[in-house]
């Protein structure tokens, strides 16, 4: 079977599955294991966090532009003025997972595995693949400055990264640079911007977050 051909989703789910198979599930998702020891502890209480009034989840599963970030910023602007109450009464997560993930990751990670090429993100700056990481410091237009993901974070957001595509993309990317995927998948784990945590997947992440009361809001 050539998984080029197959739909981008198929493609994705079947080539996690030879991926597996060819390392060995251990090796290639070691967030399997992991997760039924010590993070899934450490992911309940980043659940826990999740406090407010009114609580938002954004799914993320696309750069989509940036238009993530915008929405939560006007969820952060707009709710506030919609029920009377303070911004420290408004909650938003934010779950970066599948062809997102690159989102989630410093600007050294995008410049040495040039995610931009691979993710088909161009960076509004030059009009070329980014070589650094556009939606963290800074926002092009018409997107506003205070949309940017590291002031969001500064702004109380919870952000999650699902540690399955961390291993996946990680994993292709490493086979197409002729490089060992553990290294790489170590590089990316390391690369993860300040203020987001890992979780196991971003559909338990989603799922997590609606356990403590988040609206779901598909994001791109």
């Amino acid at each position: 079977m050539d998984l080029e051909t197959l739909p981008t989703t198929r493609r994705d789910v079947f080539g996690l599955a030879a991926m597996a198979a060819i390392a060995g599930v251990g090796a290639a998702l070691p967030v399997a294991n992991a997760a039924a020891a010590t993070p899934a502890t450490d992911f309940t209480r980043w659940l826990d966090g999740i406090k407010g009034k009114q609580k938002a989840l954004l799914d993320m599963r696309e750069p989509n532009g940036g238009m993530g970030m915008a929405w939560a910023w006007v969820f952060l602007f707009t709710a506030p003025q919609a029920y009377g109450i303070p911004e420290s009464d408004v909650t938003v997560v934010m779950v970066m997972r599948h062809n997102a993930i690159p989102v989630a990751l410093g600007d050294d990670a995008w410049s040495k595995y040039k995610l931009g090429e691979f993710f088909k993100i161009d960076d509004p700056a030059t009009g070329a693949p980014a070589v650094r990481n556009p939606f963290y410091t800074t926002m092009a237009e018409p997107f506003l400055p205070d949309m940017a993901l590291q002031k969001l974070i500064d702004r109380k957001v919870k952000v999650a990264a699902c540690d399955m595509a961390i291993a996946f993309y990680s994993g292709l990317i490493a086979k197409q640079m002729g490089l060992n995927p553990e290294d790489v998948k170590n590089d990316w784990n390391a690369a993860l911007l300040p203020g987001i945590v890992h979780a196991p997947s971003g559909l338990v992440a989603c799922q997590g977050a609606q356990t403590r009361g988040c609206q779901y809001l598909f994001a791109g």
